[in-house]
């Protein structure tokens, strides 16, 4: 997996639909993704969860197909899985375990002995403040501190590939100055990223690609390092521009 041979399409999905209820949901994707940060943006709808879905496995296309590092998942799923780190929509915690035994259940899965999985479950509760919290049940945690452990989970075997579904939602402001630093860093060490923010604010400081999802089909791929616009300019150009109309009844 990952050989030179292969290059920089670490993620290669290729013309790629997905229909719910016979409802187009994704309408022929082509995309290649290097290493780096790429963010996925779209509105609700736009099929960014969908597309994660099938890039992690959980879900096959209808059509088309869909590589990791140039293997596909009918004959390579556990080789894939053990170099992929997957934050996906429901966040995939045992809920009847806590913070802590959530991380130590995960890190054998991917090959990590008992001492290697707490010390960086230690490091990863640490950084994210989930350390005195790291005894609650999953069930009984907060929206971030299940936020939170779901993204330690995804990082614990340091994956060369993470697909990240809405990382910066609910997380409180100094956390996700600390996952934006653990992104740039993992980044830098070669892991390729792919995540999906409503965020633009963040996108716009972390990404090194953006590609929008509209209806269901690329419409936009830019670096926003080089781009004549910001990310929410072009973003707003594709989705519309917001019409808030006030309520008569707010007036009052």
């Amino acid at each position: 997996m990952f050989t030179d041979e292969w290059g920089n399409r670490v993620i290669d999905c290729r013309a790629a639909t997905k229909n719910y209820a016979s409802k187009p949901v994704l309408r022929g994707i082509d995309l290649v993704v290097e290493p780096g940060i790429c963010a996925l943006l779209g509105a609700n709808g736009a099929g960014k969860s969908t597309l994660l879905r099938l890039l992690s496995g959980l879900e096959e296309p209808d059509s088309g197909s869909v590589f990791i590092g140039g293997l596909g998942f009918r004959n390579h799923a556990v080789e894939i899985r053990r170099n992929l780190g997957v934050l996906p929509e429901g966040l995939g915690l045992f809920e009847s375990l806590t913070v802590i035994e959530n991380l130590m259940a995960i890190g054998p899965i991917y090959g990590l002995t008992k001492s290697e999985t707490a010390a960086r479950a230690a490091d990863l509760l640490g950084l994210l403040d989930l350390t005195q919290g790291r005894h609650t049940v999953a069930r009984d945690c907060s929206f971030g501190m299940r936020k939170k452990t779901a993204l330690a989970m995804a990082l614990l075997h340091k994956p060369k590939v993470l697909l990240l579904d809405e990382p910066f939602e609910g997380i409180d402001p100094a956390s996700s100055a600390v996952i934006e630093m653990l992104l740039g860093q993992l980044s830098r060490g070669g892991t390729t990223i792919l995540l999906t923010s409503h965020i633009l604010s963040v996108v716009q400081k972390i990404a090194t690609r953006v590609v929008i999802l509209h209806q269901g089909r690329v419409e936009s791929d830019f670096s926003p390092s080089t781009a004549d616009e910001g990310v929410e300019e072009v973003y707003f150009s594709i989705v519309g521009e917001p019409q808030p109309e006030v309520l008569d009844w707010f007036r009052s």
